[in-house]
């Protein structure tokens, strides 16, 4: 028997909060609203507002009482949240967090499988949701080869496969390139057209969605904040949600002035490059690269074209599969020119890097414990140790998550962690990968500024090396980056970036 594609969903909050177990403050209070069936909705609020906790619950994967605890109500078509799955698709923040199976086909298809669609539709709705995210590549390729923008459309493709009677949207083009934003948001666009459904998207690139929602709920601390029709809250509301931290188009955040002196000399130098995860299968190659003391080089490029594939290289972390890269100057002293042959210690002071999934870089039970890892690596006595944590806490707003458990933290939360863990040990070239990533306004702006600082070498330290993979065009503009473009992968084999 075909299966009915469900109608909107409505969406009513009581008075909901929800407090993860492991915490102490409450990661959404006292929120209450009403979301008709059919509505699109955008929901705004500071980096650590509760957005995503909101949207696990509507989805009703917030776990039981073990998890947390939650009061007040959250409807989903008027019924509990956690009673009404399969009504919901949920894209997450973290696209990897959402792969399930090895082969892209069967992963689209996997939660069709779960809702009993038949299977002479499954397939149809696998191509369907596949073209209309823009995610071409054959249906047995393997999962573990996408890049990270790959996965982030993977994702979508799944939620829109099902035909969800609410779709939920986790930051959906956070790590896509500029082509891909569009077609993301024209597929969530033709979904709701030929299959209406309630939408709630979270996103900082507010500009991108206001052509879709027709409302827009703003959560801050006791709830919610601001609500309405999205000229009317970004309008009235602006200047007040902006010093909050919201992105709101046409108040942009304040950046840094350009560097104070030219690029000084070459710390790693990469002549005639390929680079590969796969040994023998290069994603991208001919590529030549100088990495300067007091300036930023910013690696773009679309999806899949070997970005951080390349970062990892620089970083020392990947071999290269052809060409050469040197360290040179201070940064080889005591190690030798080749940094993928240095240990791990001599890497901590030299080259730090941030991975593009922040997930894939915490070790520890607390945010404080995560800070320490590096320094007490190094040897460092106590105070000095503390000395620095509690910079870094206070400088990029995690001292009131000292205690926390980092995988409870927000994703723009998680990235600052990273960001964080890597200034600790003080190293002189930086390779960070999408470092803005979920980021808001204001802290935006406090990394950008950070970073700068790095660059130029304030506060009497030398000045930084700083590699940023990114997609964020403001953040190239912001850092004054010369800029390396890597084109489309040929083979888009094993991509990662």
């Amino acid at each position: 028997m075909p299966v009915e594609t469900p109608a909107p969903a409505g969406v009513e909050a009581c008075g909901w909060g929800w407090r993860h177990a492991s915490r102490r403050g409450w990661a959404v209070q006292d929120a209450s609203f009403r979301i008709e069936p059919g509505e699109r909705v955008l929901l705004l609020g500071a980096s650590g507002a509760g957005k995503s906790t909101l949207l696990h619950g509507l989805a009703g994967v917030l776990g039981g009482a073990d998890e947390g605890e939650s009061h007040g109500e959250l409807l989903v078509g008027g019924r509990p949240a956690a009673s009404a799955r399969g009504i919901a698709g949920l894209v997450l923040q973290d696209p990897d967090a959402q792969v399930v199976l090895a082969r892209v086909g069967d992963d689209v298809a996997f939660g069709c499988e779960n809702l009993g669609v038949p299977r002479e539709l499954i397939w149809p709705r696998v191509r369907e949701s596949l073209d209309a995210v823009g995610l071409d590549v054959p249906l047995d390729r393997q999962t573990k080869a996408l890049s990270g923008g790959q996965k982030q459309r993977l994702a979508l493709a799944g939620a829109l496969a099902m035909r969800p009677g609410l779709l939920l949207l986790d930051e959906p083009t956070a790590n896509l390139d500029p082509a891909g934003i569009g077609e993301v948001r024209e597929a969530v666009e033709r979904l709701l057209e030929h299959h209406p459904a309630t939408l709630v998207v979270v996103e900082h690139r507010v500009e991108v969605w206001l052509p879709v929602v027709s409302r827009v709920i703003v959560l801050g601390e006791g709830g919610v904040v601001a609500d309405g029709a999205p000229a009317d809250v970004l309008g009235r509301e602006g200047a007040r949600l902006a010093a909050a931290g919201v992105w709101v188009p046409g108040i942009p955040p304040a950046v840094p002035g350009p560097p104070v002196d030219a690029p000084g000399a070459a710390l790693l130098t990469g002549r005639r490059l390929a680079v590969a995860r796969v040994k023998g299968r290069p994603v991208a190659s001919g590529i030549d690269v100088d990495v300067r003391a007091g300036s930023v080089l910013a690696v773009t490029g679309p999806n899949g074209a070997g970005k951080s594939t390349l970062g990892l290289t620089l970083a020392g972390l990947l071999p290269p599969a052809a060409g050469e890269l040197q360290a040179t100057g201070a940064l080889a002293a005591g190690a030798g020119p080749s940094p993928i042959r240095w240990t791990s210690r001599q890497l901590l002071t030299r080259i730090g890097t941030v991975f593009q999934d922040p997930e894939h870089q915490l070790l520890t039970q607390t945010v404080r414990d995560e800070l320490e890892v590096g320094p007490r690596a190094l040897g460092l006595e106590e105070r000095a140790t503390a000395d620095r944590v509690d910079e870094l806490l206070a400088r990029l707003r995690l001292d009131h998550l000292a205690a926390a458990n980092p995988f409870t933290l927000s994703g723009g939360e998680k990235r600052r962690l990273t960001v964080a863990a890597m200034l600790a040990t003080r190293p002189r070239v930086l390779v960070l990968d999408e470092p803005t990533f979920g980021q808001d306004a204001r802290t935006w702006a406090e990394l950008v500024a950070l970073l700068a600082g790095l660059r130029d070498g304030r506060d009497g330290d030398e000045r930084a090396a700083i590699v940023a993979i990114t997609h964020d065009l403001d953040v190239v503009r912001a850092l004054h980056a010369e800029v390396l473009e890597l084109a489309a992968s040929q083979t888009d084999a094993e991509a990662s970036a």
